[in-house]
């Protein structure tokens, strides 16, 4: 039974994290997703980096992280910027407008998330929280 539970609440998880990517995707206005909205944040946070070291820090294979880089290039977010001492050296740089629309997907999601979260109830809230709290963690100490 309790192996069950497990797979169910899993499962429902998933379908929530899908509908939510979903919603997002739906309402917000730039012509990106979420890992090229995880990629502006990452260059926000640490300024210029080696697309190698962003696609590590997220996980990214090195394909994937040459395809959003691209997209992010194409649509105007981020630019290539090539070391002047060694031209092998490339830097991805977030732009004026990629900064908007980091800010805009951040709004975005906040609208979203206040939304749904709204149907809870103080105590449940309450209880949502301690959990994923715990689950955090128990994944930061692995």
């Amino acid at each position: 039974m309790m192996n069950e539970n497990i797979f169910k609440l899993i499962r429902t998880v998933e379908l929530f994290t899908n509908e939510s990517i979903i919603h997002f995707n739906n309402v917000y206005e730039h012509n990106i997703g979420i890992s090229s909205i995880l990629v502006l944040a990452e260059l926000n946070q640490k300024g210029p980096q080696k697309s190698t070291a962003i696609a590590k820090e997220l996980s990214y294979t090195p394909g994937a992280m040459t395809n959003i880089a691209n997209k992010l290039i194409e649509e105007g977010y981020a630019v290539r910027e090539f070391d002047d001492k060694d031209r092998r050296r490339v830097m991805l740089v977030i732009t004026d407008e990629g900064e908007r629309a980091l800010q805009d997907a951040q709004k975005t999601g906040q609208k979203l998330r206040k939304e749904v979260f709204e149907t809870l109830t103080n105590e449940e809230i309450r209880q949502f929280q301690s959990i994923y709290e715990k689950l955090l963690n128990q994944l930061k100490n692995k």
